[in-house]
């Protein structure tokens, strides 16, 4: 019998982080740069693939970009929020989809497998799946601020992160056919520790782990924004890294 998967992310946190993201979008100039680079991406590989699906669910896009962009093309759409309660790691209440894409949302699941197993069967006969996230290489910068900020006490305040390898090995273990793992790099520059972590929250980025973690207070928040001055070029600016992961494949026709 398979045992269960550990518990990393708080599934509660992880909506309250999503809904607070969505109203945080509607302040002025929200950050919105990662899933803005996700969802171009996706336009543009499925006009590479020449894939053009009648009927689509789109997981995680509170844009609503690239449910706007599919229909502008003939196509059927069905929209889930992950922040709404949808779950990614129970079977799909629907199937017979021709294209299924997952919006900067597997990141904080703790059965990845399992939702992308989820995912290949939700599909109909043919159809392909792009799910695109923050993966392992993202915010190396903040790691080592949180670090200094902790001190001789360092608590897990970034989560854990999947990689290319580790990617297409999820692939093959979900059975897809045609399995691409790849990734690319998102750089930003930044002259405050105060926009680096509210453009995070903006994006629904920010910690959703199971186990609490302790409060840095004002000492360890000092040391954060000496840390973040630390890391400063020349001109004042401290460029962060965020890493998208994408996987992609289709269920045998």
């Amino acid at each position: 019998m398979a045992s269960a998967p550990p518990t990393i992310f708080s599934r509660t946190r992880r909506m309250a982080a999503r809904r607070r993201a969505r109203m945080l979008q509607r302040k002025a100039d929200p950050a919105r740069f990662v899933i803005d680079d996700v969802v171009e991406d996706m336009v543009e590989r499925l006009a590479f693939l020449r894939h053009e699906p009648q009927r689509a669910l789109v997981v995680g896009d509170w844009t609503g970009a690239l449910p706007d962009a599919l229909r502008a093309q003939g196509t059927e759409v069905t929209q889930a929020e992950p922040g709404e309660g949808f779950d990614e790691e129970q079977p799909f209440p629907a199937d017979g989809f021709d294209f299924i894409a997952s919006v900067a949302s597997l990141d904080t699941v703790n059965d990845l497998p399992g939702a992308l197993i989820h995912m290949h069967r939700a599909l109909a006969p043919g159809g392909r799946v792009i799910a695109s996230f923050v993966g392992a290489g993202s915010l190396p910068t903040l790691r080592r601020i949180m670090l200094a900020a902790d001190g001789d006490r360092p608590a897990a305040r970034i989560h854990p992160q999947v990689d290319v390898r580790a990617g297409a090995q999820l692939l093959q273990r979900a059975g897809w056919a045609e399995p691409v793992a790849d990734s690319r790099t998102l750089t930003v520059a930044y002259r405050s520790l105060d926009r680096l972590v509210a453009d995070i929250r903006a994006q629904g980025l920010g910690n959703v782990l199971a186990s609490a973690v302790p409060r840095i207070g004002k000492a360890g928040l000092e040391r954060a924004r000496a840390a973040f001055a630390a890391e400063a070029d020349e001109r004042g600016r401290v460029v962060e890294t965020f890493e998208i992961l994408t996987l992609s494949g289709r269920r045998h026709p």
